[in-house]
């Protein structure tokens, strides 16, 4: 598919310029650098509570570590690449480099929807069959279908790798902000509207599927909750809000970004850059937040930590 008017060449490394017309490098460097270590603190804290508690080794916390998982390889993956050119002025990354960053940053955004899908479908079998509710979803069950929705993301996620890695390159520039499959497609010298078919297959099944799934789901959800006592009103409320927040954090830029594109507004390439730093970014940032502020085991627990309580391993249990 390559384009007969452009002179194909080897490409060994990409040149990041998506950078290059900003004037204070320097502070968005270092607040990419803030946030990116923020992320690593957050998600490293709800992993190291929940995986050293067997209390809270079930079916709910399993599902928030996956996402906690993911979220530090997306962002790694992206963020790494931002703050070496913003703060170290390194724009070079080798092809195979670059390649592994694209795959890993979109295995994680394709991840993180069907993991967002998998913990709406958790909240409603929970308040909708209460009683059945542990015998349904199980530890094992939901280890099943975490590694499925990896498996789904990793073939999907290949197929596009591999068009990528087979595409000719006419220069090794990438005008965005860090590897991405958009950015390496225009990178290369080809018609790049069949390599888009796929990627815009799975965008149709985000927005015209899971997302008003999800969005469906948790209608249905707000609907059982005012069925429930007082008591349990309150603690669903806080566990629904908190994966509501979660999963408009993920999907608002990314709608932001599509219904302008529909409505025929031109984003320039900095608009584009800027949505996609944010859409990056703000998710990780925002998961952890809202479940060690929103999920009260998680809550007591980090209350325990941050009091200096001496705690046995695997049980959390304060020593008096």
């Amino acid at each position: 598919m390559a384009a007969e008017n452009y002179s194909v060449r080897n490409v060994d490394s990409f040149i990041i310029t998506g950078f290059d017309h900003l004037q204070n490098q320097t502070l968005l460097g270092s607040l990419i650098l803030i946030t990116y270590i923020l992320i690593l603190l957050g998600n490293g804290i709800n992993l190291f509570i929940i995986l050293s508690d067997r209390h809270l080794h079930k079916p709910m916390y399993i599902l928030m570590c996956n996402l906690a998982v993911v979220d530090i390889i997306y962002t790694s993956t992206c963020s790494t690449t931002m703050i070496s050119v913003l703060l170290a002025d390194v724009k070079t990354v080798s092809y195979y480099s670059c390649i592994s960053r694209m795959f890993f940053y979109s295995l994680g955004d394709l991840t993180i929807c069907m993991a967002l899908t998998l913990m709406a479908i958790d909240r409603l079998i929970a308040i909708r069959l209460p009683l059945r509710y542990h015998s349904i979803v199980t530890n094992s069950q939901t280890f099943f279908f975490i590694l499925l929705t990896w498996i789904i993301a990793i073939a999907l996620i290949g197929v596009m790798t591999s068009a990528v890695d087979n595409a000719p390159y006419c220069q090794p520039v990438i005008r965005y902000v860090f590897c991405e499959y958009a950015s390496m497609i225009r990178a290369a010298c080809v018609n790049p509207e069949p390599y888009f078919f796929l990627p815009s297959m799975i965008n149709l099944w985000w927005f015209c599927g899971l997302f008003p799934f999800v969005m469906c789901t948790y209608a249905v959800l707000a609907y059982s909750v005012t069925k429930l006592s007082n008591s349990s009103r309150k603690q669903m409320i806080n566990t629904c809000l908190s994966h509501l927040i979660v999963l408009l954090c993920f999907y608002a830029p990314k709608l932001v970004s599509n219904v302008l594109t529909r409505i025929g507004v031109v984003l320039t390439l900095t608009d584009r850059n800027a949505i996609l730093i944010i859409s990056s970014l703000l998710p990780a940032l925002i998961n952890p937040v809202v479940y060690c502020t929103r999920t009260k085991e998680i809550r007591k627990r980090l209350a325990d930590v941050f009091l200096h309580k001496k705690i046995v391993p695997g049980h959390f249990k304060v020593i008096s």
